[in-house]
């Protein structure tokens, strides 16, 4: 287990990879019996999971979210603090009932517009914003793993599983205190230099330019297709991102048509990557301008008119596969035809070779292509795009109806109907009966390395428990703190899953922590409730690094935030909910009450 929390922490190998590695490794050594090694992956808590994923991507197309934002808009050009507290509480709201990644993904564009219009650096908000959506899980049983995690080990000690809002008086109030602190304070402590800086648009519009050249009639390029020109051209670093003809547009397919004398080619590049690109190839240059001014002049090059259009997009964690690879082995315009002008990693423009660029979570791309074209081929690529792309009702009343199926399942929950994964998985599967969420989006939805996490975590943790390693990690600290009362344990026990949380993923961390909370509220002789309660905040308390949460690292890129910046607001922030939520802890599930 110590080898695998330092696997975990160094993320040199995806979390999933690595657990999957242990869970095997773990069974081959006989930790784990053979006939139970896979059996995690049909616990509940990972079911659970999984239709919750399913059920916030039906909730996110029927426009459910982008309906709420209508009401918002308004409020967002007053003060910072305002604009921050309308956000933070909508992605709050939202995370209660749908995963905290799809609520961020969906408010984070609502986020830079409403700034822009504002006049203030999307980094004043884009972070307050993450944090509020990790907050907003708290509040109920389905809002993040970390919850459904503790809820269903609680069945395996007890007999009982936590409830659907068992964890809302604690949680509510928490989320609460979190997300005033954040408006009124938080957002202040984020640099300077962030809240001073442009919108992720403005990223790529320093030394960036478009430029029209002409081939002439003696041009080396006639004759050659334009990917045979780009071979011919690698170390100019330039990027043909048009082909006009007259005055015809060459799109898709005809990219492979051969130059002729006459055409104009339209580029992207730097001025000495412009030079390079017309020396080498005998072209002759008709103009150039900066980029921004080709958006928003009528002099734009030809191949950029209407029907084309710029959109910056971020790649998320875990979830695109464009992690790892690099620019130039992607053909995005032979594949999708849409072209890749520029990328930035935490606010810096790349400016090297952009083939050479190999992209990480967290990259913001600048994307160019045809308009019903780019928003699809982002999707495809798995990652988000920065710009509002307006309600998307599929039908008329689509948004009641996936409401009312999210309710039915709930309602059948909580009278006792059914289970809640059995009754999730239903609602799950009304979404693709009703047309809400299609078969393919079943599958982009679920977040398929959190589910192999699990799945392979659960069967190790309950190798420690039998193993002995829990009970015995449980006395050393319960004999480390004997002169202390138990509360004081209480705070250790949240301390070290914040702590954990802030360096590897909230569901392993869950995992791990839960049975080492009840083993130590065991050797207390006091109720395993808090503890357990303790390990569900403390596993959501992940704001000192943008690498704890997902929503983290999501917004690194397009607040330009640094690895450092995040201590500074998320610091406070964890110590204030340690202070608050330890007597709120003791008060609703009392030390002496069973567990």
């Amino acid at each position: 287990m110590g080898i695998l929390l330092v696997l975990f922490i160094w993320e040199r190998w995806r979390y999933d990879l690595v657990a999957l590695s242990a869970l095997l490794l773990s069974t081959v050594l006989g930790f784990v019996p053979s006939e139970e090694a896979f059996l995690g992956f049909g616990h509940p808590a990972v079911v659970t999971v999984a239709a919750v994923l399913i059920i916030s991507r039906g909730l996110s197309n029927a426009g459910v979210v982008e309906i709420l934002t209508r009401y918002v808009k308004g409020a967002t050009s007053f003060s910072p603090s305002l604009h921050v507290a309308v956000l933070s509480s909508l992605g709050g709201l939202i995370s209660t009932v749908m995963n905290n990644v799809g609520a961020l993904a969906l408010l984070m564009p609502v986020a830079i517009q409403s700034s822009v219009e504002a006049k203030r650096s999307p980094a004043v908000v884009l972070m307050p914003l993450a944090f509020g959506t990790i907050l907003g899980g708290m509040v109920t049983l389905i809002g993040t793993p970390p919850n459904i995690i503790v809820a269903h080990y609680r069945a395996e000690v007890t007999g009982e599983p936590f409830g659907m809002f068992d964890f809302t008086p604690v949680g509510g109030i928490m989320a609460l205190v979190g997300i005033l602190f954040v408006a009124l304070v938080g957002w202040r402590l984020i640099p300077i230099a962030r809240r001073s800086q442009n919108a992720p648009q403005d990223l790529f519009s320093i030394q960036e330019y478009l430029t029209e050249v002409e081939v002439p009639e003696n041009s080396k390029a006639i004759g050659k297709s334009l990917s045979e020109l780009e071979l011919a051209t690698e170390d100019s670093d330039a990027l043909i991102i048009g082909l006009v003809r007259g005055d015809q547009s060459i799109r898709g397919a005809a990219w492979r048509e051969h130059i002729q004398a006459g055409d104009v080619l339209v580029l992207e590049a730097g001025p000495q990557g412009i030079n390079k690109f017309v020396s080498t190839l005998g072209l002759k240059l008709t103009g150039t301008q900066p980029k921004e001014e080709v958006q928003d002049s009528e002099k734009k090059p030809s191949a950029a008119k209407d029907g084309d259009m710029l959109l910056e997009a971020v790649i998320p964690p875990d979830r695109s596969w464009l992690v790892g690879r690099m620019a130039g082995s992607l053909k995005l315009r032979s594949r999708f035809g849409i072209n890749l002008l520029g990328a930035s990693r935490q606010g810096t423009p790349y400016r090297g070779r952009l083939r050479e660029f190999r992209f990480k979570a967290g990259d913001v791309l600048l994307l160019q292509g045809e308009k019903d074209r780019v928003l699809e081929v982002i999707g495809l690529l798995g990652c988000l795009p920065l710009a509002e792309r307006g309600i998307q009702l599929g039908k008329p009343g689509q948004a009641w109806l996936a409401g009312g199926v999210f309710a039915l399942a709930l309602g059948s929950a909580m009278t006792g109907l059914a289970s809640l994964p059995i009754a999730l998985i239903c609602a799950a599967l009304g979404m693709v009966l009703f047309n809400i969420v299609s078969p393919r989006d079943v599958y982009q939805a679920v977040d398929w390395p959190v589910l192999v996490l699990l799945g392979a975590m659960i069967p190790i943790g309950q190798a420690l428990e039998r193993s002995g390693a829990t009970t015995l990690l449980a006395q050393f600290l319960v004999g480390m703190m004997e002169e202390f009362p138990p509360v004081m344990l209480l705070g250790l026990i949240m301390v070290m899953t914040m702590t954990l949380s802030d360096v590897m993923n909230n569901a392993a961390t869950a995992v791990v922590m839960a049975p080492l909370s009840v083993a130590v509220a065991l050797n207390l002789g006091v109720n395993t409730d808090p503890f357990l309660m303790a390990v569900a905040i403390g596993a959501s308390c992940a704001f000192l690094t943008p690498i704890g949460h997902q929503n983290n690292l999501l917004v690194m890129g397009p607040g330009g935030y640094r690895f450092g910046d995040y201590w500074r607001m998320g610091l406070p922030l964890e110590l204030l909910i340690l202070v608050v939520s330890l007597p709120l802890l003791v008060f609703m599930w009392p030390l002496t009450g069973q567990g």
